[in-house]
């Protein structure tokens, strides 16, 4: 009885054996594109290529592009997958997988699309910097992608990745000890509380200079403006109200050099940007009463430079990648604009070369801060990179509020509370998500 019963059953046994090798391995050929392995990647540095897709991005340009991530100090992932990967809420499970708030950029065959948190990028931003860098084979895009990211994102790098100059992140081993534990994680939180307030630091000194280049760059300008500008107080035709125009630009002239050489933090340098903001207007004043024309109406400065002095009329521009939007103008601007000409923008120099201030990182929202005051700054600036990071909460944590109510600020180690699902969509299953949708 026993034998027939084995006999019977062979059969039976071996359909078993092969179903159950067909469902061992086919998980095994995804296994080296699950989200659970890019993401335990990821923990361990900036970029991860899956095997698959390793003709995209040769090893020594993804180890390339991870330093210079790790040396920005900054929480951008990039990884590099095959054609089809399945996309069903390839984001949203890969931020969650990770557990760290950041910037995610997948290159997905031909095809590129980024999600951030909102503390890192605002969505205005993000999808402007994704469209920005269509159409280009892997390695230039990553790259430009890369740049254009870390010039105007927030947060810090999980610690986990270890300091810049190391290959990849540390293991950490655990304490048995129950006490140890407890002791070891206080004075844990302590030692990455410091070193996060010190790192702080350390950006917000880095940004002040970059803004006292900037700055004294326009100090000197006026300066040479007062030098040129031909007029004693004591000459003929001079009248009260021409004095107290030409005290006023120079009291705005010693006040803007006073508060750049008292300056601690960047956003002490909207004081000084107001000040020559006055100081120009003054001067605009004076012109009007020497030459005997009406008085200008007080205008913003030209927006391209405000070095052109105040603004004369309002005209249409368009930024890369944006939307048209009325932008105050100088006469010279406006006569380029209206022969489909080049405005002369102000470039300042970034890490990646001379840029238009406004597509050249957040430290210099405090500069033109205090020439476009009152509100109207953000509105210029929708759509462009400095625009967009003045709506975060890490603007305002790192460089100081006075644009709006920007919240708190969460840094890149773990997932904070501004997480919102929303910034990663449902997925690339549905149009658009995914580098125009499939």
């Amino acid at each position: 009885m026993k034998a027939v019963t084995r006999t019977r059953s062979l059969p039976a046994l071996l359909l078993a054996l092969v179903l159950a090798a067909l469902t061992v391995t086919a998980p095994r050929a995804e296994a080296a594109t699950d989200v659970s392995v890019i993401a335990a990647a990821l923990r361990q540095g900036p970029v991860y290529v899956d095997p698959a897709a390793s003709a995209q991005l040769s090893a020594g340009d993804a180890d390339a592009l991870a330093r210079r991530i790790k040396d920005a100090g900054k929480p951008l992932f990039i990884a590099v997958l095959p054609a089809d990967h399945p996309t069903r809420n390839l984001f949203a499970d890969l931020r969650t997988a990770t557990g760290v708030t950041g910037l995610y950029g997948i290159r997905l065959g031909d095809r590129f699309d980024a999600r951030a948190d909102s503390s890192v990028m605002s969505v205005p931003a993000r999808q402007n910097l994704v469209a920005s860098v269509q159409g280009e084979d892997a390695k230039t895009q990553l790259n430009d992608f890369a740049d254009r990211a870390l010039a105007g994102m927030g947060g810090s790098a999980p610690a986990s990745w270890g300091s810049p100059s190391d290959g990849g992140g540390v293991p950490v081993t655990g304490l048995i000890v129950g006490g140890a534990v407890l002791v070891a994680g206080g004075a844990g939180v302590y030692t990455l509380a410091r070193r996060n307030r010190r790192r702080r630091a350390e950006e917000q000194r880095a940004a002040l200079e970059k803004l006292r280049v900037v700055v004294d760059e326009d100090i000197t300008a006026f300066g040479e403006e007062l030098d040129r500008l031909d007029f004693h107080p004591a000459e003929s035709g001079a009248d009260d109200a021409m004095r107290a125009d030409y005290e006023r630009a120079l009291d705005a002239y010693e006040q803007a050099k006073t508060a750049m050489a008292a300056a601690a933090r960047p956003e002490d340098v909207r004081a000084v940007t107001r000040a020559l903001e006055d100081g120009r207007f003054s001067l605009a004043q004076l012109a009007a009463r020497r030459e005997h024309r009406p008085l200008p109406e007080r205008r913003p400065p030209c927006f391209f430079d405000p070095r052109h002095g105040p603004s004369v009329a309002d005209a249409v521009w368009t930024p890369a990648a944006g939307a048209p939007r009325e932008v105050p103008v100088c006469a010279a601007d406006r006569a380029r604009l209206a022969d489909g000409r080049d405005p002369a923008v102000r470039e300042v120099d970034t890490q990646y070369g001379r840029r238009p201030y406004w597509d050249a990182g957040p430290a210099y929202g405090p500069w033109a801060g205090g020439y476009f005051g009152g509100g109207l700054l953000p509105a210029l600036l929708v759509g462009t990179m400095l625009g967009s990071m003045m709506a975060t909460p890490s603007y305002a944590a790192d460089y100081g509020s006075g644009y709006g109510d920007f919240g708190g600020y969460e840094g890149g180690d773990v997932s904070g509370p501004d997480f919102d699902p929303g910034d990663f969509g449902g997925g690339f299953d549905s149009g658009g998500d995914f580098g125009g949708g499939f």
